[in-house]
């Protein structure tokens, strides 16, 4: 069952104060929610990245908590390795305990949507159980603000810029959770921070689902979005308000949209809040474009959503 705000907040966190990130960085409050879920023992392989590099500079860490440093690309490869090899030596008797020990791989836009895809994918069709969580700051934040596949149409980024030519990034973001949950896996999961009872309740159901569960949450980043410092969880708020950021769960091949905005905001509202936009505000045709990407995208969600289940086709 979900907890409480005062009962997460007593349980052991799965990152300590102290660390680095920037001010009004969503990934502390994703890691917290993320492995206060659970009172288990935990294992965590950390891919590369803003997370890894903030909580980890030699010689402290901020993980009070067992974990790795994988390189971009292979985090879900070094997790699901660990928990061949506990499954083994369990095996073997070689370890003998009744606590069940949760294993969990954090990866950003570059460790999951490009460069981790593969090894991701890998491990999802083995079968490993394990959970794997993306902070989605849409494009490659900690190297210094590079587009990925991640990035929303339109936006600026250093290798996206917006000019007189090219109005930023050209592209529509790719639908990670959508290809991660086509692997026929148990759980998959799209969350944000500005919601943290909807992601707390992902975050359990993905840890206490037997087999390889994903969660996708949104995580704003203040350099690269250009935001207030101060201003993180509203404009995580208004993406899923907006539409631009669904809050949706997959369970065994079953869509489920978690969360449906009472009155459908247009997503220029999103826009005006961020400075990596900003161009766009001067192009109705492209906000245009981009109010119909999230239509389309809405409404294949709540198709898929009605599809009936095999127990109701019967």
């Amino acid at each position: 069952m979900p907890v409480s705000l005062r009962e997460l907040s007593k349980r052991t966190q799965g990152l300590t104060p102290g660390h680095r990130a920037c001010a009004g960085c969503g990934f502390p409050s994703i890691i917290r929610l993320v492995l206060g879920a659970t009172t288990d023992p935990k294992v965590v392989a950390n891919a590369t990245g803003c997370m890894e590099v903030v909580t980890t500079i030699f010689p402290y860490t901020a993980w009070p908590v067992n974990w790795i440093h994988s390189l971009f690309e292979n985090a879900a490869a070094t997790i699901a390795g660990v928990e061949s090899a506990y499954r083994a030596l369990k095996r073997k008797g070689k370890i003998k305990t009744d606590k069940e020990i949760k294993f969990i791989a954090f990866g950003g836009d570059g460790g999951t949507y490009d460069i981790g895809l593969q090894s991701l994918s890998g491990a999802l069709e083995r079968g490993h159980n394990f959970l794997y969580v993306l902070y989605d700051n849409q494009a490659y934040m900690n190297t210094g603000i590079q587009r990925s596949s991640a990035t929303p149409f339109g936006a600026h980024t250093t290798t996206s810029p917006a000019g007189k030519v090219i109005p930023g990034k050209l592209q529509k973001r790719k639908e990670i959770t959508d290809i991660v949950a086509a692997h026929g896996i148990p759980y998959a999961a799209q969350a944000s921070i500005s919601h943290w009872l909807d992601l707390q309740k992902k975050a359990e159901k993905a840890l206490t689902t037997e087999g390889p569960t994903f969660l996708n949450v949104l995580s704003p980043c203040t350099p690269g979005w250009v935001i207030p410092d101060d201003m993180t969880v509203e404009v995580a708020k208004m993406a899923v308000e907006t539409r631009a950021w669904p809050l949706y769960e997959v369970e065994n091949g079953y869509y489920r949209v978690t969360y449906k905005p009472k009155e459908y905001v247009p997503i220029e509202e999103w826009f005006k809040m961020q400075g990596r936009f900003k161009h766009l505000l001067k192009r109705p045709d492209l906000i245009a474009e981009a109010q119909r990407q999230v239509n389309e995208t809405w409404e294949r969600l709540l198709w898929l959503e009605t599809r009936p289940r095999k127990e109701e086709e019967k």
